[in-house]
């Protein structure tokens, strides 16, 4: 059915209801005339008359009648679905399709759902852990988590932090047979664990900052791998340096697993985006998704720890 069809029929159905053209009209905010010319042309095109005109009053014909009879309870569905309609643009509820590469999706996305979930317990977030670069469209999300240097015309960012602090470790174990570098060319001479980008397919290249001077490098080594836990697995099981995140490494440093090397190089990752299609109606699920990520979060405990090396 074709909407042309389909509000003549609602037309037909206030005429009826209003029990004429004039009152019809005042409710719709339409002319008696032009109402009348509709009815007139849908007469035509269904080859039946639906209504008795008189000078003073207006009836549905038998057609008509059983017309109306099928008419209203489709039209009490429509009713009820945009009464719904109106209520889900009001109350957030639904599915929110996000992916978030690893570090934010533990970091950020997860210490903020349970908080969002109290809040707004008809909103389910379904988190898919990609450490690649998504085309969120193509791919069916509702927004994505990366570090993002440029992002497309059409998407908007909202930025949730100030970059993630990386941390150089190494095992007491690995540190006491090849010795702790004291500067970032030293970790030339050492067994360096390479991350592999997962969508350049590049290795990582390690990058330090020490007063206002940042240092940029290829580090060698016997270790590559595309998984950031692995990293941390591979350093303490003493196969050589790893550069983590920060609060990855938080347990190990905190349990002398891991040492922490290269402190005063304050070593960052750049900050965290939050980035979805720009479009002018935001479904209220995604708002208050967005809201719950830019909330601040408590200091963790486990974070302020002493991490310098001690042999």
């Amino acid at each position: 059915m074709d909407r042309d069809t389909w509000n003549d029929l609602a037309i037909f159905a206030a005429i009826v209801e209003a029990g004429g053209f004039t009152r019809a009209g005042l409710g719709l905010g339409v002319s008696a005339s032009a109402l009348s010319h509709r009815i007139r042309a849908m007469e035509a095109r269904m080859g039946v008359r639906l209504l008795n005109r008189t000078t003073r009053s207006v009836a549905p014909t038998e057609a008509g009648e059983r017309l109306l009879a099928s008419l209203r309870p489709a039209m009490a569905e429509v009713e009820a679905a945009l009464i719904t309609l109106d209520a889900d643009r009001a109350r957030p509820t639904g599915r929110v399709r996000v992916t978030a590469h690893r570090s934010a999706a533990f970091d950020i996305v997860l210490p903020r759902l349970g908080g969002l979930a109290d809040a707004y317990p008809e909103v389910t977030v379904e988190l898919v852990v990609d450490d690649g670069l998504v085309d969120i469209v193509r791919r069916g999300f509702d927004a994505g988590i990366r570090r993002l240097p440029s992002l497309e015309q059409d998407m908007v960012s909202v930025r949730l932090d100030d970059g993630v602090p990386l941390a150089i470790v190494a095992s007491p174990e690995y540190l006491r047979s090849f010795g702790v570098p004291d500067t970032p060319q030293d970790l030339q001479r050492h067994r360096c664990l390479n991350y592999r980008l997962p969508t350049a397919g590049s290795l990582y290249r390690w990058s330090f900052e020490r007063d206002g001077q940042t240092t940029t490098m290829d580090v060698p080594g016997t270790f590559v791998t595309n998984d950031i836990d692995m990293l941390c697995e591979g350093a303490i099981a003493g196969l050589g340096v790893a550069c983590v995140i920060d609060t990855q490494a938080a347990p190990f440093l905190a349990s002398g697993d891991l040492m922490s090397l290269l402190d005063v190089w304050r070593p960052m990752l750049p900050p965290n985006y939050l980035y979805y299609a720009g479009r002018r109606n935001i479904p209220p699920a995604l708002r208050v998704f967005i809201d719950a990520m830019k909330t601040p979060l408590p200091p963790s405990p486990s974070r302020r720890i002493d991490r310098h090396v001690r042999l």
